[in-house]
């Protein structure tokens, strides 16, 4: 059998491992210095003002959503193509959710449709979003000024979800520099384009969101005196000023993503190497490739492919799978997911979602992805489509 190839993975060197050690010998191993040296290179790169680590994005979407007050009474909306947490952090508030379609081409949340969905929503005097988060699915952003355009006219509030987005750009500003958001979210787990291990971050130019979630990512706690309800008793006292969580990131897991940080540009130049290698080796196969939009320099955390009839999907992916090439299938619309049908969500609220689900199979990419490995993955595909 020969060796094993991922869909993604981690790519550590010895300067990310020192890091580590540093931090391991060092009096800080939680709640310590490299957290905010991380926060602040994360920021610096976004060109964005705020930063604030957690212990993964699950975690970042939860506490975006409870700093804009997402409540029982409200609604959120997000695109079904992505992983449940971008769903499920409506949820966790109490919220009810709803799903906005894809654009075939992109994969990405379709603008038009959050528009038309909005105008029908507002005319039959339905529940209307207070928050929306469009994904950046694969590293590919939507068309955020458009969506930022709308969310001025209907009054919801933005959180971008960037997991697969860090390193990426839209209209030539980086991917966290909120300009047409109220906040972003990033990953770091292991498959994304740096890790931590696990972690995640979210970036805003709100203070006012941004001190909420200091406090919410530690118990709601807080030791400054301005958001005190009472004056201080002394050095020692804090506040629990609102029901917090404890979503912290630890010392180590920032030392080890703020080493990554300095090769954050070299991982996404390396992906669009290989990104371009893989359109090349698949023009003249029975597959469609996945589309860059114009407006969007994108991460590239995946490379999905469709193949061309639904019913091959299956025999492909396994014929790869017994070849030891770890594809995987990214995603199955979420409101298919046995829980949200039991909420009462049916097939065919989204066709260009499940119409992608059906053909769509993830090719390896990953920064130390050798050009044999990406042949061995050619070859092997090519042989399972005749």
């Amino acid at each position: 059998m020969q060796p094993f190839i991922p869909y993604g993975r981690q790519s550590i060197n010895e300067a990310d491992i020192q890091a580590v050690v540093d931090v391991l010998k060092s009096d800080f191993i939680t709640q310590g210095p490299a957290i905010e040296r991380f926060e602040q290179a994360v920021a610096q790169y976004c060109g964005v003002k705020f930063a604030v680590s957690v212990s993964n994005a699950t975690a970042a979407l939860h506490m975006a959503c409870l700093a804009l007050d997402l409540g029982p009474d409200d609604t959120l909306w997000t695109a079904p193509n992505t992983f449940v947490a971008s769903a499920n952090c409506g949820r966790y508030c109490g919220a009810s959710v709803d799903f906005v379609d894809i654009d075939p081409a992109t994969y990405v949340m379709d603008v038009a449709a959050l528009e038309a969905k909005l105008k029908a929503a507002q005319a039959k005097g339905q529940a209307m979003p207070k928050v929306v988060i469009p994904v950046q699915f694969a590293g590919q952003c939507v068309e955020m000024d458009r969506l930022a355009q709308l969310a001025k006219v209907y009054g919801f509030a933005v959180v971008e979800d960037a997991a697969h987005g860090i390193g990426g750009k839209y209209r030539q500003k980086p991917i966290g520099s909120c300009q047409f958001s109220e906040m972003t979210v990033f990953s770091f787990h292991p498959v994304k384009i740096i890790t931590t291990a696990e972690g995640g971050m979210i970036t805003t130019n709100r203070e006012d969101l941004y001190q909420t979630l200091l406090r919410l990512r530690s118990h709601g706690i807080t030791r400054d005196e301005r958001f005190m309800r009472n004056p201080s008793e002394g050095p020692w006292y804090y506040e629990q000023t609102e029901l917090g969580l404890n979503y912290r990131m630890t010392d180590m897991q920032a030392a080890l993503g703020h080493s990554q940080m300095e090769r954050l540009d070299a991982f996404v130049a390396k992906r669009h190497a290989l990104a371009k290698r893989y359109d090349a080796l698949l023009a003249d196969l029975p597959v469609t490739r996945p589309q860059q939009h114009p407006d969007s320099y994108s991460a590239l955390h995946l490379y999905p492919i469709q193949v061309n009839r639904p019913e091959l999907r299956r025999p492909v992916f396994e014929a790869l799978r017994a070849a030891n090439i770890g594809v995987n299938v990214h995603y199955m619309p979420v409101y298919l997911q046995p829980y949200y049908r039991d909420l009462g969500f049916e097939p065919d609220l989204c066709p260009n979602a499940e119409a992608y689900y059906q053909r769509a199979i993830s090719l390896p990419l990953y920064y130390d992805l050798t050009e044999a490995e990406q042949d061995r993955v050619i070859e092997t595909l090519k042989a399972a489509l005749s």
